[in-house]
């Protein structure tokens, strides 16, 4: 079935891992074999190949760079213009794919239609582009708000505003506070410019700030429930609800630590946790329960998203597999119109309301 993943750092992948996405997953791992520099190493489950093994035609696909003050501790870059310069050379790396026929970007709704046009036509091929949404993942490479029209010129349609911790223009995970009037401005011209808010990664604060500033289409790109593991990054069965009352889709997250609870990182082990796609299921499926219907979940996979397979449901081994969640949603008593739905429609759904 056709499927639509609205999470996927794949730039980073590319730039940050020096992953050459064109080759298999077996092929990347075979050439990471005996690196130590990140837990993941030989250990991804992404490549564009295995997107298309999978019928993963559609993806949002990340630029990411962290501003990070003198007493932040997280990683990142120490200005503005260097974050921004980051996400440049990300932007780099997408457009190359477009040269070499490897991916092509969606930026509209004429563009969305000739993709879909396009990867029913061509079938088995093997060779048929992978569709990209850009999304930036924090907002802090924004140097001022005038940056946000350019980047939008570049092909940015959907903007988190936060990632982990405190940034420039809202408040993350594991961070509290507001926005204040510097996000307030970026959500205006975000608005302005038809830029969809995605609302993950905002904490408490910011999130409930957010959705009261911003009058545009909104989503919770890769995001699971509170309910089921309590944390921060998690959304509450309220912010579920007011999402759902914006005609959000949330995409359910495949990060260990987000699904089972009691997730220690660098120590559980999937299969230990009972950490399988099952689980995710589970989370799809409160948030169904919570909404009354299933039009508000979809995939946000995350997947290779600085964690690989010590860190994601053990039965999948690479991004192919997400072909498995159809029978699991089947067996859950899903209908197959709710099943597409999860698989591609409720995206698809967003994004024509969205760009109409």
């Amino acid at each position: 079935m056709f499927t639509i993943d609205a999470h996927l750092d794949l730039s980073m992948n590319a730039l940050e891992w020096n992953r050459d996405l064109r080759l298999s997953v077996e092929a990347i791992r075979g050439r990471e074999q005996g690196l130590t520099d990140k837990p993941d190493r030989a250990k991804g489950v992404v490549s564009l190949p295995a997107l298309r093994q999978g019928n993963v035609g559609l993806v949002v696909a990340t630029q990411i760079a962290r501003f990070v003050a003198p007493n932040n501790p997280l990683p990142g870059w120490h200005s503005p213009e260097q974050a921004w310069a980051q996400t440049q050379g990300q932007l780099a790396w997408y457009n190359a794919m477009e040269a070499a026929g490897e991916m092509v970007q969606v930026k509209d709704r004429t563009s969305l239609e000739a993709h879909l046009n396009t990867w029913a036509q061509a079938g088995d091929d093997k060779t048929k582009p992978i569709g990209y949404i850009l999304s930036l993942e924090g907002a802090d490479s924004i140097v001022d708000i005038s940056y946000l029209e350019r980047a939008y010129e570049n092909g940015l349609r959907a903007v988190g505003p936060a990632h982990y911790g405190p940034g420039r223009y809202a408040q993350g995970t594991d961070a509290t506070g507001f926005m204040g009037p510097q996000g307030h401005a970026l959500l205006k011209e975000m608005e302005r410019l038809g830029i969809i808010l995605d609302a993950t990664h905002l904490c408490d604060d910011s999130f409930w700030e957010a959705l009261d500033h911003f009058h545009g289409p909104v989503w919770a790109s890769h995001n699971n429930c509170r309910a089921l593991v309590q944390h921060n990054r998690q959304f509450s069965d309220e912010q579920i609800k007011a999402l759902v009352a914006r005609g959000a889709v949330i995409g359910g997250a495949m990060d260990a630590w987000m699904i089972v609870p009691g997730w220690q990182r660098g120590l559980s082990d999937p299969k230990a946790m009972a950490c399988n796609l099952e689980k995710v299921i589970d989370h799809m499926d409160h948030i169904c329960q919570v909404a009354g219907n299933a039009r508000h979940i979809g995939i946000g996979s995350d997947l290779d998203g600085a964690f690989g397979k010590e860190q994601c449901p053990y039965d999948l081994e690479t991004i192919a597999d997400l072909r498995k969640i159809p029978d699991l949603l089947a067996r859950r008593g899903y209908s197959a119109a709710d099943i597409e739905g999860v698989m591609h429609g409720n995206w698809l759904r967003f994004l024509r309301d969205a760009w109409q």
